[in-house]
């Protein structure tokens, strides 16, 4: 079942051209969450208790098919999260370390809602959004980007909508 799952998974973030950051999820130890957007996918896997390692690509309007490779660790519980990673496809030589935080509520009645930021070199991208548990393992997610380039070019920022898939 898992293998079916997660090959469904691979064909759905390789088919897709789906603006926002992976939402942030809680997950349980060596849990894989895949997820789909409005411009973006992800795949993240939760290795120990602590950290989450992921891999997320979102196809920016005016700044490439950006990609990013990052870790996620808990510092408090799993509300509170400190990360760090690599963002590539910028455009130009602007390739970019980056580093941040996301804050997020225990989950109620299957909601809950989160927040994050992350700043790089030469981009700041912040997150405000609520996931929802639909059915067994599949979650839906609401959120508002606001991602902002800091060498001229337009802020791009939305509303964005997507699934999430846990197993």
């Amino acid at each position: 079942m898992k293998k079916t799952a997660f090959a469904l998974a691979a064909v759905m973030l390789a088919g897709t051209a789906t603006v926002m950051a992976a939402p942030i999820n809680q997950m349980a130890r060596h849990e894989t969450a895949i997820g789909v957007g409005s411009k973006d996918a992800y795949i993240e896997h939760k290795v120990t208790g602590k950290a989450t390692v992921g891999f997320a690509y979102a196809n920016r309007d005016e700044y490439n098919d950006q990609k990013d490779a990052y870790l996620q660790y808990d510092v408090v519980g799993s509300e509170v999260k400190v990360i760090g990673g690599y963002r590539w496809d910028m455009g130009g030589e602007k390739n970019n370390a980056f580093g941040g935080v996301a804050l997020s509520t225990p989950k109620v009645m299957g909601f809950d809602a989160y927040a994050s930021y992350i700043a790089g070199r030469d981009f700041n991208e912040t997150q405000v959004g609520i996931n929802k548990d639909i059915l067994f393992n599949v979650g839906l997610n609401v959120n508002y980007h606001n991602f902002k380039p800091r060498h001229g070019g337009h802020h791009e920022n939305g509303v964005g909508v997507g699934v999430t898939v846990k197993f």
